[in-house]
């Protein structure tokens, strides 16, 4: 890809989800999403293999419609109320279908299926800005409006969002399919407590984007893409392959790393609400997620193939890459003890 090219689309995916998380106004808040949606086209399309043209036009198509019904609620909510101030969403049919395009952005059950799609279709680095940047816009924009969204609905779809996230990822031999139903689920983690805790959620998400950026670079830079290419990176990675059972436990929510955290605080919060039943299904669904990730930090670190492989260990990789997910590795592990900080901000 054109270096030029590569950096007017970063470029732009910076100022569109700077301007969407900076605005007041529904229409500069759905100029930011779609100035997004084309920056990111031609980062999907560019190895242009046909299963990448094909998650392309599916991306395009789906957020082509959410976008539409994202302006279609602000203009009726405008209509009935004359307000076009996001945090002033009052009207309900408006209300349902900004659920709707938020649930298509964010790839929430319903509205998932082209998500895992998408993913297998772009390359690791795509991928990641797709599980981790491109939400942000749309998470902002919930949690504006999440004190007039239908709460019963929005628990439904986390739940079930949970649920699915977690079964589909069972049977998945190919990474960034499973890390798509991984997203799946954690979405739905996000969605149920944004209601009552909206500063959860945007901690919940910060924490999500540094497991599965360190997730992401790290098999980006071992080049792995499924299940029977993990088992043979363990011998010219050794050292990056003990990490990344680290941060892939952290994911799955394994105390003592930093992924119980959020978690944690979930549990607790929906308990506090009086929604032990929704808790309590929350904890049960986890451990599907927990299998998968468990099955992955298995095959990068414990399997071993049968037949030996004739590469000299990589003790030398990437210098700019490592540094990075070295840091990104420790973050990802050791923040728990700071959990009572972090509970003063909440």
């Amino acid at each position: 890809m054109n270096p030029h090219a590569k950096l007017i689309s970063t470029i732009s995916l910076l100022l569109g989800t700077t301007i969407t998380i900076s605005s007041n106004h529904w229409v500069m808040a759905w100029t930011g999403l779609e100035i997004n949606t084309l920056a990111i086209i031609p980062l999907i399309s560019k190895s242009h293999h046909p299963r990448a043209i094909e998650a392309t036009i599916k991306y395009f198509l789906v957020q082509a419609t959410a976008s539409a019904l994202l302006l279609f609620s602000s203009m009726s909510n405008a209509w009935a109320t004359g307000q076009w101030d996001i945090t002033q969403l009052t009207h309900p049919t408006s209300c349902l279908l900004l659920t709707t395009a938020i649930a298509m952005k964010l790839g929430l059950v319903p509205f998932h299926f082209w998500f895992p799609e998408v993913l297998q279709g772009s390359s690791m680095t795509t991928a990641l800005l797709l599980s981790t940047v491109l939400k942000f816009p749309p998470i902002t924009i919930l949690f504006l409006t999440s004190h007039s969204l239908n709460p019963t609905l929005l628990a439904t779809m986390a739940i079930i969002s949970a649920a699915l996230g977690g079964w589909m990822g069972l049977n998945q031999t190919q990474i960034r399919k499973i890390l798509a139903f991984s997203s799946i689920s954690h979405m739905g983690w996000m969605t149920i407590i944004i209601i009552y805790n909206p500063n959860l959620t945007l901690l919940t998400f910060y924490l999500y984007t540094l497991m599965t950026a360190t997730v992401f670079l790290t098999l980006n830079t071992t080049k792995v893409l499924k299940l029977t290419t993990m088992m043979i990176s363990w011998t010219k990675t050794p050292m990056l392959n003990a990490t990344l059972m680290l941060a892939l436990l952290s994911l799955a929510g394994l105390p003592p790393l930093t992924g119980f955290l959020p978690k944690w605080f979930i549990i607790q919060e929906l308990t506090k609400q009086e929604m032990t039943l929704a808790a309590t299904i929350m904890a049960m669904l986890s451990l599907l997620g927990l299998f998968f990730y468990l099955r992955l930090a298995y095959y990068s670190t414990i399997t071993l193939p049968p037949n030996t492989v004739n590469h000299m260990k990589q003790w030398h990789i990437d210098k700019t890459t490592s540094s990075l997910v070295s840091s990104l590795t420790s973050l990802t592990a050791l923040l728990l003890p700071i959990s009572p900080m972090i509970l003063t901000t909440l």
